[in-house]
Order: structure tokens, then sequence, then C-alpha cells
């Protein structure tokens, strides 16, 4: 018989981690269970100077096809998440000749916890932009281009256009491309929202990042039940695109918390979650409050789909993108 894992048992701490620093007193959660933070915390519960746990720890491979897209994208102007959020698998993703665009410039408006996107004031707006981003993707001859952003809040429908006219570029050049764009809350604003559906790409996705008590310190200023309402809308608007989401876990959050996340997002209709490790981008940014081992992912993956979402990608080094093409494909998504 399968023995479930212990991930919480003391203030949301697995049992191992038990004598670890009391957090600051919170609101008791329901009768019989944990006391929940009303802060994050300061320093990781399993905190090493040797580095990080075994699974976590990557090789760089700069091979030649690596080195060609990184000189495709410094020769278009463009953007990669991969470089500006620090991704963990850049180099695997490279190598195998995929990358996730990202568009509307490299400076975010918002300065969430955990992110290493640069944050100001953005300057420009490049309405050549998505052209570029079309030629790179018949370039790679991408069976599946993801394509994001950082946020402009600057902006009357966020950069809404940007997304839309990307799509319609893509798809001009490389019609047999299926298309996934990862999109910023746009404030709520419904008609960029539908500005972006319009031009229906084939999965929609916008992270939760993580749980709702949370969102302070992690996206502070981002609004749980809004981020919500985009998907359940998007879905909505358009029946046939896919709908996706994910969060990272090791911030301070509890099964339960995870959990409820989950069934929030099922009832939304989400098609795809994915679940990957918060790794801490600097000093200046949250600390890892706990290191997830694989086991631990494999049982938030049996959870999620036993509560009913059609797939869930979970592991320590996932990410939005990672495996992308594949979710899409098990989906048995056809190009719209």
């Amino acid at each position: 018989m399968e023995r479930e894992l212990p991930l919480v048992s003391v203030n949301g701490l697995p049992t191992e981690h038990a004598g670890a620093a009391a957090p600051e007193a919170g609101a008791a959660g329901a009768a019989g269970g944990p006391a929940l933070r009303t802060r994050p915390p300061r320093r990781s519960a399993n905190y090493s100077r040797t580095g990080k746990p075994e699974w976590l720890r990557i090789r760089a491979t700069m091979g030649p096809n690596y080195r060609r897209l990184k000189n495709m994208m410094r020769g278009l102007a463009l953007h990669t998440v991969c470089e500006e959020a620090q991704c963990p698998n850049m180099f695997e993703c490279w190598e195998s000749g995929t990358a996730t665009f990202m568009i509307l410039g490299d400076i975010c408006t918002r300065a969430c916890g955990f992110c290493a996107v640069k944050s100001g004031r953005p300057t420009e707006l490049d309405w050549a932009e998505p052209a570029r981003v079309a030629e790179a993707v018949k370039a790679m001859g991408l069976k599946h281009a993801v394509i994001t952003s950082v946020t402009r809040d600057d902006l009357l429908n966020g950069g809404a256009e940007i997304f839309h006219n990307t799509i319609k570029a893509v798809r001009e050049v490389s019609p047999g491309t299926s298309i996934e764009v990862l999109i910023p809350d746009f404030q709520g604003n419904w008609e960029a929202l539908k500005i972006t559906m319009d031009a229906r790409p084939e999965i929609l996705n916008h992270n939760m990042e993580t749980v709702p008590r949370l969102y302070p310190w992690v996206r502070p200023k981002a609004v749980y039940e809004q981020s919500l309402e985009l998907l359940r809308r998007a879905k909505e608007m358009d029946p046939d695109v896919l709908t996706k989401t994910g969060i990272m876990v090791g911030l301070g959050e509890t099964l339960e918390e995870i959990e409820q996340v989950m069934r929030d997002v099922h009832a939304a209709g989400v098609d795809i979650m994915t679940i990957g490790q918060y790794l801490r981008p600097s000093v200046k940014h949250l600390p890892v409050e706990k290191y997830y081992t694989p086991e631990e992912f494999d049982q938030l993956k049996r959870m999620g789909e036993a509560i009913g979402i059609p797939h869930v990608e979970s592991g320590p080094l996932v990410r939005s993108s990672y495996h992308a093409r594949e979710q899409f494909e098990k989906l048995g998504g056809v190009t719209v």
C-alpha cells in the first residue's frame, strides 16, 4: 500500500523541520489545525550553506543550439523570460530548440517578491515587436510557441493589443505552430482579456503563483480572486481554448492551502496546472521556506488530478512553459 508523505504537521512545516524557529503568531486555523503565519518566513526552515538539494542541481550545457538561439534573440532585439527570470531549464530548453518569448520590453511595472525580472518605469511600446517574434518562431521551426510579457500597468489595456498582434503575426508566417500565451492580470480589465482571446491562442495561461494568504508579500499588487476570475472568464469567452495556471511552492504555504488553490482553479475550469519549487533569485527576494522533495511533488500531482484537474505538471524544476508542447498534445489540442 502506497504511503502518503506527511507534508504538513507542525505550524505548516514538515515533521523533520518541526524544531525550526517558531513562526510569528497568527490567526488560529480550523479547530485542531495548525496556526497559519500572518507574514512570510525570514529564513528557510531547512537552510543550508552547502547549497541546494541534489535534485535541484542543474548542469549548464551551452551547445550549438543554445548559442544559435542566443545570437538570434539578440539579433532580433527580443527578450526571453528564460533569461530575464533566470529559469533553471533554460539550457535544456534552448539546446532542444525551444524558448519562451517575453514581449512588451524587459521592465515590469510591478516588483513581486519572487521575480528576477527588472522593475521600474517602462519608456516605450514597440509595435514592430510582434513581427520579430514571428520571424524568430519561423526561423526556429517551432511546433509550439510560448509568449509571455512583463506587466505593463502603465498601458490602458496592459499591452493586450501587442499580445493580439503577436499571435496573429506568428499564425500568419507559421500556421502549423500552436500558440500559448502567459498573460498578466490586466488589473481586472476584461476588455483587455477579450482583445487577447479574440486572437484565439491555443492555450491561455495566467499564474496564480501562490496561496492567497501570501499574496501581500509574493504578489503585492495582485488580487487572488481577480486572477481566478480571469481564468474563469477566459474559459467562458472561448471554451475551446485550454486554460492553464501555476504556483510555486516553498514560500511558507501549507498543504491545506495548496489543496484549496487546486479546488479553486478546478472550479474555474482550468485544464493544466504547473507546480514547481520556488528558487530565490537573490538576497533581495523572499527566502525559501522549504525545499520539496521529488516524492512530495509526485504527491501534489496526484492530489491535483484526484480533484479533477485534467493535467498537473509537478516537479522541482517545473516552470510555466516546461513541457508545454507535450501538455498541449496530451490534452488533444488542435490548432484553432
